[in-house]
């Protein structure tokens, strides 16, 4: 590696790390707290390369300087030219074109690394402000102004009275579905690291002396060693494999995470009464997952997965369950002559000794006079025995179990012990509740196509293949309904009963797989009961969706599950291939007016509907913050229950830390609540109205303009050249392959996801914004569009994801991508777009630059810029020299796999830099 000249200092790089170096604007400023986590990192990284390789430590800096350099000049305000002929960028560019591969290589797992340690900064600091904030609350207030969920609930008893209110809360769900869509970059072995640098970090301020030297050695050790640890893995996952996230989730924050939640609630709203008497919020929390069980386009999905993924699930929560169940039991040390035993709690202990006196003389033996202890224990065995699935001993169903709880429970405040009852005893109660034996809802997964093709063999085959073998697919699809059916009886019906339709088109899409759910079986008796979910995707399907939905509920299977659930009813909505389909403004409204129509014509046959958002974590994808998004749905789209997919590095953002959790779900709980008091109904309604003539102008002209581009002879290969699609399809990252494999070939039969993390990593963000910097040209209206901006909650939350997004493109850079494809014309209109938009989002919002009114996250993303630029370089660099060598035939495979590496590095580290990217 060449020495550079230029260098910076250790002290110059941490007042880079800081933003207070190269002169910019205002928004280089942080909070202090934040600042002095990031010097601490950038300061202990730069050591640790310093130790591993004086020259490697010496490119970073030299790097970075030129990058914040760059980044000073092109957020000054004045819209720099693309071409990288700016000093900055310039020089960076040539040093790194100048680097061999090992050492492009070190490079970019340093710049990598930052990315993971800034993360963690801006995590810690998010938690330090809702600590400081919590402190500050005054115990006297009538209303908890730091628990949104709190604060929503306290509107709805000023706005409709307690009754209606307490109604609405007996009513509330947030239901997330974890899913395996593969956005998540980084590999679990960095995960592990991370979280143990989390919590040094977070320490580190409250130490000092030999202490704080400890923690310092010990934070050096994790860094060097993230660092050294390849950001990617050596294969891809598995789907059960997959199933870990899950799983780590739920171990390390949800299980205790989510009684936290109810409590906190329970706190505000019973005060003093809270823990003496029977709790009021309901467990409202429903996880459900897709990992294991979708199999759209997934071939590694099997149903021996999906059996395989339930038992780890399930063997994995009654585990919890056993555990929590035993200490809790452990602490009920209540004698008999203090706390007597219930007449109900007497029969409980009884039907335990008939069941097995082996367990309960060794209760006894433990628990002399303590009957509660005693018949806790038993339970506790009981569930060791249910995951040996011992038929003797173990519980059948979840609702035994929660059963026996409350029986303790209640024989625990007859006997005054109402602490005990209301304490700990509630918390393993809410954790049955909202997990049961099954940790998650699988929910299955399957294209339309695949079950018409599958009747279509059987038709002509027979069912048993009498008239000739059936295809591998129909067998599969066969042994699936058997699998959700085995799911079903082993853990319950909550476990499995859900069947959702990719592409559905018609009825006879649902009669299809109740058709196949029927033909799986040889007993009718071992039919399982199923709740088929139509998914609309496209938006042909979205604007024909009521058409459907009538047709669909005429069908006698939908109308026994109506019957028998008091009519309620799940209809699931794709943002993703709404999106691609359509662009990003003609998607937001397409979905926004077929949720208003079905609402509608739910409530006209009196339908208890449940919407289910395919969301993901871009905002080519739906992204953004999900509780703005409730709050912004049509009248009567909620119903106080909100269902939405969760994916890749939003799972880990969201739910990785337990105060964030928290925060999160309190948050989405919050917006589902709060979106039936009718001063939020009002402003949605009248709203919507008001500027329908706004969003049909803007839907038109934007929607003309995406299909423009993506009509433009050979617009599919040309985007494959210019992002790093291909190089995203070779990442192990998730088990599921990039195309549906349903023989198109063409940019139809490519994933939303890779289309979205391709232009986000070629820094474009186009699936985000395309098109409406030409639809508010033509509209031509600046006042309405503001206004629209101030009082419409959909197009203030559209607006402010769309200027997120253009905060983390970079023109630039861009243009350095699209160079690659060689097509002046695409590259034009891609770039012409890209201005236009930022233009008229920066006039609707009132900033000079992106984010600037939104002072923390702004900043952050700004500092972020320049190791982003860097990575970024990095990688098209290596994007063009690969493919040049490629095309001239100049590299051998291991030279190829070598460059191949080095861009899945920079992938890797681009996805942490600039986060929601899948």
């Amino acid at each position: 590696m060449t020495t550079q000249e230029e260098q910076i200092t250790p002290a110059d790089a941490t007042i880079v790390a800081s933003g207070l170096g190269t002169k910019g604007p205002e928004e280089r400023t942080l909070p202090d707290s934040l600042k002095h986590d990031m010097d601490l990192c950038l300061q202990t990284l730069r050591e640790v390369l310093d130790e591993f390789d004086p020259e490697l430590l010496s490119t970073f800096d030299t790097v970075l300087n030129y990058a914040v350099e760059a980044s000073a000049e092109h957020f000054s305000g004045v819209l720099v030219d693309p071409d990288p002929d700016n000093d900055g960028l310039k020089k960076a560019v040539e040093i790194i074109d100048e680097m061999n591969l090992h050492d492009a290589q070190l490079l970019a797992r340093a710049f990598a690394t930052y990315f993971h340690l800034a993360n963690l900064c801006e995590e810690n600091y998010r938690v330090s402000v809702l600590h400081q904030r919590e402190s500050e609350v005054n115990e006297n207030q009538a209303v908890d102004p730091i628990n949104e969920m709190t604060r929503a609930y306290h509107q709805l008893l000023a706005e409709m009275g307690p009754a209606k209110a307490k109604d609405l809360l007996e009513k509330l769900e947030f239901h997330p579905v974890f899913t395996a869509h593969p956005t998540e970059a980084r590999r679990k072995a960095v995960e592990g690291k991370i979280r143990r640098i989390a919590e040094l970090l977070s320490a580190h301020k409250f130490l000092g002396g030999t202490d704080k030297k400890e923690n310092y050695r010990r934070l050096f050790s994790e860094i060097d060693a993230l660092f050294r640890t390849s950001p990617i893995a050596l294969k891809k996952p598995t789907p059960v494999e997959e199933a870990n996230t899950i799983i780590d989730i739920f171990d390390n924050t949800l299980f205790n995470t989510i009684p936290a939640v109810y409590r906190r609630f329970d706190d505000w709203l019973l005060g003093d009464r809270a823990g003496l008497v029977e709790p009021q919020c309901p467990a409202f929390f429903h996880p459900g997952s897709w990992i294991g069980s979708d199999r759209d386009g997934n071939p590694n999905v099997t149903a021996k997965v999906s059996r395989l993924v339930a038992r780890k699930f399930s063997d994995h929560v009654i585990a919890a369950l056993e555990e929590s169940t035993r200490n809790v039991g452990r602490n009920l040390t209540m004698e008999s002559d203090t706390t007597p035993a219930s007449p109900e709690l007497v029969n409980l202990w009884n039907h335990q000794k008939e069941m097995s006196e082996r367990l309960t003389d060794k209760a006894s033996l433990i628990s002399t006079k303590e009957p509660h202890r005693a018949v806790m224990l038993v339970m506790a065995d009981r569930l060791h025995y249910t995951i040996d699935r011992d038929a003797d001993l173990m519980y059948h169903t979840c609702e035994d179990f929660i059963k026996d709880l409350k029986t303790v429970q209640r024989s625990l405040a007859d006997g005054n012990a109402r602490r005990a009852a209301y304490g700990p005893l509630q918390d393993l109660i809410w954790q049955a509740e909202t997990f049961g034996f099954h940790m998650v809802e699988m929910e299955f997964r399957q294209h339309s196509v695949v079950h018409s093709r599958a009747l279509e063999d059987i038709r002509e085959h027979g069912r048993h293949g009498e008239r000739g073998p059936l295809q591998p697919m129909t067998h599969e699809v066969l042994d699936t309904f058997r699998a959700l059916g085995s799911i079903q009886k082993r853990n319950g019906m909550k476990a499995a009963r859900r069947y959702i339709i990719s592409f559905t088109k018609s009825a006879q899409n649902v009669r299809d797989v109740f058709e196949l759910n029927r033909l799986a079986f040889s007993n009718p008796k071992d039919v399982p009961t199923i709740d088929v979910i139509p998914l609309f995707e496209q938006l042909e399907d979205l604007q024909n969706s009521v058409d459907v939905l009538e047709e669909i509920i005429k069908i006698p299977e939908v109308q026994a599950r109506l019957k028998a659930t008091g009519n309620k009813m799940e209809v699931m909505l794709g943002y993703s291939d709404s999106s691609k389909d359509a662009g990003p403004t003609s998607a937001t409204l397409a979905l926004h007016s077929a949720q208003e129509r079905i609402a509608k014509w739910a409530e006209s046959h009196d339908i208890d509907l449940t919407l289910f958002h395919g969301r993901g974590g871009a905002v080519g994808r739906g992204g953004g913050p999900a509780n703005r998004a409730v709050l912004a749905q049509p009248v009567g789209s909620v119903n106080c229950r909100f269902k939405l997919t969760e994916q890749g590095e939003v799972i880990f953002a969201r739910y990785g830390n337990p105060v964030l959790a928290i925060r999160h779900v309190e948050s989405v709980a919050a917006a589902t609540l709060l979106q039936s008091a009718p001063s939020v109904e009002k402003t949605n309604t009248e709203m919507t109205h008001k500027y329908s003539d706004m969003a049909a102008a803007l839907d038109e002209a934007a929607h003309n303009r995406f299909l423009d581009l993506l009509n433009t002879d050979d617009f599919a290969p040309w985007f494959s050249t210019v992002t790093p699609l291909s190089e995203i399809g070779l990442l192990p990252i998730g088990s599921r392959p990039a195309k549906r494999g349903l023989g198109a070939k063409s940019l139809d039969d490519l994933r939303t996801i890779p289309w979205v993390f391709s232009w986000a990593q070629a820094r474009i963000n186009l699936a985000a914004w395309y098109g409406l910097g030409s639809a508010c040209e033509k509209f031509n209206d600046l006042d309405t569009l503001r206004k629209a901006y101030e009082e419409w909650p959909l197009f203030s939350t559209f607006i402010d994801n769309i200027e997120m997004s253009l905060a983390k493109t970079d023109e630039r850079i861009a243009k350095m991508y699209l160079a690659l494809g060689d097509r002046d014309d695409l590259r034009d209109k891609v770039l012409q777009e890209m201005e236009l938009t930022r233009k008229w989002v920066l006039k609707i919002v009132g900033d000079e630059w992106p984010l600037q009114h939104r002072h923390v996250l702004g900043q952050a993303i700004r500092i972020r810029s320049p190791y982003v630029d860097a990575l970024s370089v990095t990688q098209v660099l290596a994007l063009r020299s690969l493919r040049r060598k490629v095309d001239k035939e100049e590299l051998s495979q291991s030279q190829q796999a070598e460059f191949i590496y080095l861009i899945l590095c920079t992938v890797s580290g681009v996805a942490a830099g600039l986060q929601n990217t899948g």
